[in-house]
């Protein structure tokens, strides 16, 4: 029975488990991308995110922790330096899944991309550009037809009120 075993092993011993996660998320933080399969990127998720906020405080001992996960110089600085000034106004989820419609050859596992939120130029450029929330409404805006229209269908109005107006007169005088 699994009762309270929250992670997934991966098919792999612990050892091999924790190199393969240190390796992955060395290279996600040197690369801000890499291709996967959809189980090793949510194991990955919870390996990567805690050490992306301990790099917002940056302390000594904080990168002493982080390097002590990833073994990686060249990626504790990046995390460090780069990333950690690029994610410190987020309060989490520095990280996201995108799963490709497409399977691994070999197995036939279901692939994904896993990469930093702050660093998809493409993905930064939709959001800011739509200003929308999830649960507004969507409001018609006036534009320039629109008030055009407008302003010939109350003209049209005021000369049907003015002919009529005509046409009362010209009954009375009858």
């Amino acid at each position: 029975m699994r009762h309270g075993k929250k992670f997934n092993h991966l098919g792999r011993t612990s050892s091999h488990r924790k190199a393969m996660l240190s390796n992955m998320a060395a290279s996600l933080i040197l690369h801000k991308r890499i291709q996967t399969t959809t189980a090793k990127a949510k194991a990955l998720r919870k390996y990567v995110e805690p050490l992306i906020t301990r790099s917002k405080a940056g302390t000594q001992n904080d990168q002493r922790v982080v390097f002590s996960y990833l073994q990686n110089k060249e990626a504790t600085k990046e995390l460090f330096n780069e990333v950690a000034r690029k994610v410190g106004e987020r309060p989490g989820g520095y990280t996201r899944i995108i799963k490709l419609s497409l399977s691994r050859a070999g197995d036939n596992s279901d692939v994904c991309f896993i990469e930093l939120v702050d660093y998809n130029e493409l993905m930064l450029q939709e959001s800011s550009s739509t200003g929308r929330t999830r649960r507004g409404r969507r409001k018609k805006k006036k534009t320039s037809d629109d008030t055009t229209a407008t302003a010939s269908s109350e003209a049209t109005a005021e000369q049907t009120e003015e002919n009529k107006t005509d046409e009362d007169s010209s009954k009375e005088e009858n």
